[in-house]
């Protein structure tokens, strides 16, 4: 798979506003982290472990390295705790728990910590492997899910769908995380560290050869 040609024509359809003063900080802080020494912030040491295998099965080692390679795992804790509030919080702590709780159930395994790779990808690829009917009905009911947490009532959620909004989650805040790290936005995307001459309506592929800009 040649990722460079994916990450170079991926825009910013993830919905986020990446270019904040909040979102730029926790960047560069998870540049001066070694992941071997690393010790979540927002998830539990269990929840971390299993966080770092999961952003290297959406995005392994290929031409370019994997998702924990360029500290997207660290992204993914600092995002939660500073970016999201506290209902999103509450909502991922309880999405992850459902998440590992299957994992470990298929495994036999007790611990999150424990869980290999090989044990997770498969409760991943069932979590996203839905049809776009389906995929409509999940997040009808995960909009269903935060309506009642705002009116006070108690909320319920499928656990099948609760892995889903783990999964597909993860999935994005990966894919971002990796778009936003400083090897992907010097080497893979166009890299421009002055800005020079605006050209608001110049094609794409005699700007940059096709590839998005580095943020």
């Amino acid at each position: 798979m040649d990722r460079r040609k994916a990450l170079r024509n991926m825009g910013l359809a993830l919905g986020y506003t990446v270019a904040t003063p909040t979102l730029i900080s926790i960047v560069q802080s998870c540049k001066q982290e070694p992941s071997f020494e690393w010790t979540p912030d927002f998830f539990s040491k269990d929840e971390g472990a299993v966080l770092t295998k999961l952003v290297d099965i959406i995005l392994p080692k290929t031409d370019t390295p994997s998702a924990s390679e360029t500290q997207v795992h660290l992204f993914i804790d600092r995002f939660a705790l500073e970016v999201m509030d506290e209902k999103q919080q509450n909502f991922v702590n309880m999405s992850i728990g459902r998440f590992i709780e299957k994992a470990l159930i298929d495994s036999g395994k007790e611990k999150g910590g424990e869980l290999s790779a090989e044990e997770l990808e498969p409760v991943l690829a069932e979590a996203l492997s839905v049809s776009k009917e389906d995929e409509a009905k999940n997040f009808e009911a995960i909009k269903q899910y935060h309506e009642a947490v705002a009116e006070g009532k108690e909320p319920l959620l499928d656990d099948g769908i609760s892995r889903f909004a783990f999964a597909n989650n993860l999935r994005g805040l990966t894919i971002m995380g990796y778009k936003t790290s400083e090897y992907v936005g010097e080497n893979v995307l166009a890299y421009l560290p002055v800005p020079g001459e605006f050209i608001a309506c110049g094609d794409l592929q005699e700007l940059t050869g096709g590839k998005a800009w580095s943020l």
